[in-house]
């Protein structure tokens, strides 16, 4: 097995509330496909994010920007998934989501700005989480796919930043205590129950 090494990601565990139980683990190593088939699609469901941000917000060219960068990245994370998943003869079906992110989604406000505050806090929750995810499950994986997800660390951590700063950027308030409530709810759905195994899933087969 491959010892690449992991960067720091203390900035992730900080901000974080909770490390992914180790129950999902232990799914995701009993399927092992399903975890690279719902792997691209959340690199998919991440770029049409991004591409939905731009096409709202046509007046914050930092935005513009910065989404159109983590757009291409994210297509690129999602050729790569599909690149691998080919190689293994991994077909690529319809699977349904895990409730993690419409869980969090529900959470966004209706009216502007905080509407786009939630959205890109949103963001950076899910990519601090896919990024704790890759490092917590990289350890126990082949080294083909051990190497492909530590790569995918320091992307999915400057994705997390450049969410969080927008995020602050969108509002003359500070966006802490929306922060804190909507990572109490991502902790509940991390250490809920689902009854599926999916990237984002909570613990599966308890519900």
């Amino acid at each position: 097995m491959s010892s690449a090494p992991v960067p720091d990601l203390s900035a992730i565990h900080d901000f974080l509330l909770c490390e992914t139980p180790d129950a999902w683990i232990e799914a995701a190593l009993a399927q092992p496909e399903m975890m690279l088939v719902d792997h691209a699609n959340c690199e998919k469901k991440a770029a049409g994010t991004a591409l939905n941000l731009m096409f709202r917000y046509l007046d914050n060219f930092e935005l513009l920007n910065k989404m159109s960068r983590l757009a291409r990245e994210e297509l690129r994370h999602f050729e790569q998934v599909i690149a691998i998943m080919k190689k293994r003869g991994i077909r690529y079906p319809h699977v349904t989501a895990s409730r993690y992110a419409a869980g969090l989604r529900d959470q966004v406000r209706r009216e502007e700005p905080g509407r786009l505050v939630d959205t890109l806090i949103c963001g950076a929750i899910i990519e601090a989480r896919s990024c704790e995810r890759f490092a917590r499950i990289a350890p126990h994986l082949d080294e083909e796919l051990q190497a492909f997800y530590l790569s995918l660390l320091k992307s999915e951590a400057r994705h997390f930043r450049d969410y969080l700063t927008l995020a602050q950027k969108a509002t003359s308030e500070d966006i802490q205590p929306r922060v804190q409530a909507m990572l109490e709810v991502e902790r509940d759905l991390v250490q809920g129950s689902d009854e599926e195994f999916r990237f984002h899933s909570g613990v599966p087969g308890l519900a």
